[in-house]
């Protein structure tokens, strides 16, 4: 006898899970460990962004787009070692989920068009006005208050899911007060995110940025990982991350890689450029913290400062002062304490590339000269989240070492495989979010078609 349909752990990108779930007819109970949750997990840290390849989004904004392009952009972006499945199962799921998060859990969905993001051959990410985790994460924890058949257990820890009887499993959840009990479900969804908070793992599996600042939930501790090798699962892509190049030494706050596309640089100490900026934020990262060091300065203009002001963000990086200015390029340099010589040659050698005069030494394009006023913020890179997990099918189930599903055991987000591939190069804008809300909803899906009957398979896909 099950005392709940399903047991969610992690009220991250698992409220969606819940909020779907709940939605096909089940009860669900989530399971949280961090108090704070509504501000202090990845999601709620997140940009907002969510890949929806083929959505009426795209469709109203003339974009042309497929679940065949995007799974070609994830291939181009891995070098083709992106979980197949995994990356099928997420593209074509994904303009259902944005529509879904629309119509269902009513977030004012926006597809934002002003920029591109790395790797993306098209605009596809869709996100919320402010573009910060924290209002998508709000909108999903109130349709889970508003539902009768979700409940959430905080502060509470999912330290075990053995089997139970006929296929269920056992959900053993710990008080913080040490106290445990056993709740039976008829399966459990792991979305506790991935590892980033233990040092051990990382620097077992991500040596090349494990001495660089970790910008994540603290509860993310590896706790699927654990509670999977227990039971047999298989593991994948453990070596993949999401780096950041951009976190504002001052405001230990995300400066946003869109002041790069529209034609920001980012330079060393000694003022000078030392690589291509534009091939992505999560592999920069690594870049960065190479550097003499180990940080740098974002440099860009008043017309980037204003492009930018559409991130949450970035406001949190003027309030609190991170940004230098300057008149003139001397003055900025002042400012910063970088030399002005080398800064200068920088700049000019970057408007020359925007103008056509010139190819870049790297290799990038430049949106458009940098003109007066000069802004700077000095950056430091970080590592936001891991990548890698327990592998997962179509369902969101997890496999074992052989392929096979461990019944009633499913995983989402940082806990699951991902999309990204190995590294850090193959991260895309949004493979952080899609798997944390494509594969609980994925997994919902799944547990109700077995759980009530009467649910159609488009309707619980």
């Amino acid at each position: 006898m099950t005392e709940v349909d399903l047991v969610i752990a992690g009220a991250g990108g698992g409220l969606a899970g819940a909020v779907r779930a709940a939605q096909l007819g089940l009860d669900v109970l989530v399971v949280e460990a961090n108090p704070h949750y509504l501000r202090g997990n990845n999601t709620s840290m997140s940009t907002a962004m969510v890949p929806g390849p083929g959505s009426r989004f795209q469709a109203a904004a003339g974009i042309e787009d497929s679940p065949a392009r995007f799974l070609a952009d994830v291939e181009a972006k891995t070098h083709g070692t992106a979980d197949p499945v995994v990356a099928r199962a997420l593209a074509e799921v994904g303009a259902e989920l944005v529509e879904w998060l629309a119509d269902h859990v009513g977030m004012p969905i926006e597809l934002p068009t002003d920029f591109d993001y790395p790797g993306h051959s098209v605009p596809r990410v869709h996100t919320v006005p402010g573009r910060h985790g924290s209002a998508l994460l709000k909108y999903l924890s109130d349709a889970v208050a508003a539902s009768s058949r979700v409940d959430v257990l905080a502060p509470c820890r999912l330290v075990d899911a053995p089997p139970g009887p006929d296929g269920t499993r056992v959900a053993v959840v710990e008080h913080p007060d040490g106290t445990r009990e056993e709740i039976t479900a008829r399966a459990v969804l792991l979305a506790t995110n991935g590892f980033g908070a233990d040092p051990e793992l990382v620097r077992t599996h991500l040596p090349e940025i494990a001495e660089a600042h970790y910008h994540g939930s603290e509860h993310s501790r590896g706790d699927a990982l654990r509670i999977g090798a227990a039971h047999g699962a298989a593991t994948g892509c453990l070596d993949a991350y999401q780096g950041h190049a951009a976190l504002s030494a001052k405001a230990q706050t995300l400066l946003t890689w869109t002041a790069v596309m529209h034609g920001g640089a980012v330079v060393d100490g000694s003022g000078r450029r030392f690589g291509d900026e534009t091939t992505g934020y999560s592999e920069y990262a690594a870049t960065l913290a190479a550097q003499p060091g180990g940080r740098g300065w974002m440099v860009y203009d008043g017309r980037i400062d204003a492009l930018c002001r559409t991130f949450t963000d970035y406001l949190d990086v003027r309030s609190a002062g991170a940004v230098r200015t300057g008149a003139t390029v001397a003055e900025l340099a002042e400012a910063t304490g970088l030399p002005a010589g080398p800064l200068a040659e920088e700049i000019d050698a970057l408007a020359a590339v925007a103008r056509g005069e010139a190819p870049d030494r790297f290799g990038r394009t430049v949106e458009a000269p940098l003109t007066s006023p000069f802004h700077a913020v000095e950056i430091v890179p970080a590592l936001f989240h891991t990548q890698g997990g327990l592998r997962v099918d179509a369902d969101a189930r997890v496999l074992d070492a052989g392929g096979a599903p461990l019944p009633g055991l499913y995983a989402s987000g940082g806990a699951a495989v991902g999309i990204s591939g190995h590294g850090a190069a193959g991260y895309l804008a949004g493979n952080g979010l899609l798997p944390a809300l494509g594969l609980a909803y994925l997994a919902a899906g799944h547990v109700a078609r077995a759980a009530v009957p009467s649910v159609e398979e488009g309707a619980a896909r």
